[in-house]
């Protein structure tokens, strides 16, 4: 500690020390911080000791709740037996194996039997950032040098380095750092309660969209397009949930014109659908899957690349020639989270927690359905398992929406936290997204519905008085 700030508190301390990722600087200086100082289960603690129902599930990742003696139990282990080795130049180590083992006989049971290696990283974003990477690789591999770009949506969310970032498409996470980068391609968002048009049924939204992506393939060429990346619903957007068939009839698209596709399951695996990975829940067969968030529960930054026996084959074939792939991180496969990991999936499939996260993902969505699904400013409901959301619409019956700078979402957002829940805002549309820990209870849902329905009560005057301005910004 500096001498300049020994005397300060922690809220002086902060705003003099930190630099807080995605943050208003303005905002931040003149607020202060929101300080937690413990958590337990879903139930995190204020430094005053106000208890807060933690309903974002920290950023969607603290699948099986906070606090966990297991989980803590296994670090210690595992720093008192190899605090760190890393896995360059062919050197291993037993939780590395074992944890790839276990990821691949998980999707194996899940019908991906396609899936062959796995390469750890530490977060989401460098997950992507390596989806990026490969599917370049690959091609420059097979000779096709021109085959580099990559078509993402419009609301989708993948990180914010220089290429998952770019693969991002929410404006916000581009502003002023000169993204995307050349050879991202954007295609509109396909969430039909807000885009689509006036008398579009949700099938012919689809065949919209669909068309769409036939459109870009066209218009640039498949000779020059890579890959595509998709989240099977979109997180950070505002949990987007895709029209009926459009996986379908993506793949059919993608494999016509040898496009790989890269599945991005950073939120949606390890249970949060109410399966372990949205890879089966969608009967998706994708060549590189990006995982992060629950595969350590948060408890450790790890990230996870499941790559296809088809892109595995022309890396191994190519070997000889062009050498080491030389890609990789000081971290990847650490052997702490790796064994953190390990006992995090055991926790997850000993104590039922994904048809916990289906069942009570159910009984929460139904909640909000009966109890906020009739107001007048709330446009929908949507999710499946336990990642949901509530989208607020200046007319929900034309599905008109607020003006974007009004942040009405935000104004509901605070006011749930003042009564001592945590629902997380979207940055791309007026939605409150719900990802508590995957160990809800029924008794933690309905406390969790009454502090939603007491906020939404509250900020209600605020509303009315702001849906007088509906055009989106």
């Amino acid at each position: 500690m500096s001498e300049l700030l020994k005397n300060y508190g922690l809220d002086e301390m902060d705003r003099q020390s930190l630099f807080h990722p995605l943050t208003s600087i303005v905002d931040h200086q003149k607020s202060g911080p929101r300080i937690i100082s413990s958590g337990s289960g879903v139930t995190l603690k204020d430094p005053s000791g106000r208890s807060i129902l933690d309903c974002s599930g920290g950023l969607w990742c603290v699948n099986v709740g906070y606090g966990r003696p297991e989980l803590a139990e296994a670090a210690k282990q595992a720093i008192l037996g190899l605090s760190y080795f890393h896995l360059f130049s062919s050197s291993s180590h037993a939780p590395a194996i074992q944890l790839a083992d276990r990821l691949l006989s998980l999707f194996h049971r899940g019908g991906a039997t396609h899936l062959s290696k796995v390469f750890f990283g530490t977060s989401g974003s460098d997950a992507n950032d390596t989806a990026f990477k490969l599917a370049r690789y690959y091609n420059n591999l097979r000779g096709l040098p021109t085959k580099k770009k990559i078509i993402s949506r419009e609301g989708g969310y993948h990180g914010v380095t220089m290429a998952s970032g770019s693969l991002t498409g929410i404006a916000a996470y581009h502003k002023a750092f000169d993204l995307p980068l050349p050879g991202v391609i954007h295609t509109s968002c396909p969430h039909y309660f807000r885009f689509a048009n006036d008398g579009e049924s949700e099938a012919d939204f689809c065949d919209r969209l669909i068309n769409e992506i036939e459109a870009i393939i066209s218009r640039e060429g498949p000779e020059t397009i890579a890959a595509f990346i998709a989240e099977p619903i979109m997180g950070t957007g505002g949990v987007l949930v895709p029209p009926a068939g459009y996986f379908t009839r993506l793949q059919a698209v993608l494999k016509q014109h040898d496009i790989l596709l890269i599945v991005d399951e950073v939120i949606t695996g390890f249970g949060r659908l109410g399966t372990w990975f949205a890879t089966e829940f969608y009967d998706l067969t994708p060549d590189i899957v990006s995982l992060a968030k629950g595969v350590t529960s948060a408890y450790f930054p790890m990230s996870v690349s499941m790559i296809s026996e088809r892109l595995w084959q022309v890396l191994e074939q190519a070997s000889p020639d062009v050498g080491p792939v030389m890609h990789g991180f000081t971290y990847s496969g650490h052997p702490v989270g790796a064994a953190i990991a390990l006992v995090n999936l055991a926790i997850l499939e000993d104590e039922g927690l994904i048809a916990n996260s289906a069942n009570m993902g159910a009984y929460l969505k139904r909640g909000l359905k009966d109890r906020v699904g009739d107001h007048r400013f709330v446009g929908e409901v949507r999710g499946e398992g336990l990642m949901i959301a509530v989208e607020l619409s200046a007319d929900k019956d034309r599905r008109i929406p607020f003006a974007r700078a009004a942040g009405v979402h935000r104004i509901v957002a605070n006011k749930a936290y003042e009564l001592g829940l945590l629902v997380r805002p979207s940055p791309f549309i007026e939605a409150l997204a719900f990802s508590p820990p995957l160990c809800i209870t029924k008794d933690e849902c309905d406390r969790s519905l009454d502090l939603f329905v007491d906020a939404l009560a509250a900020a209600t005057p605020e509303l009315d008085a702001l849906s007088g301005s509906r055009a989106a910004a």
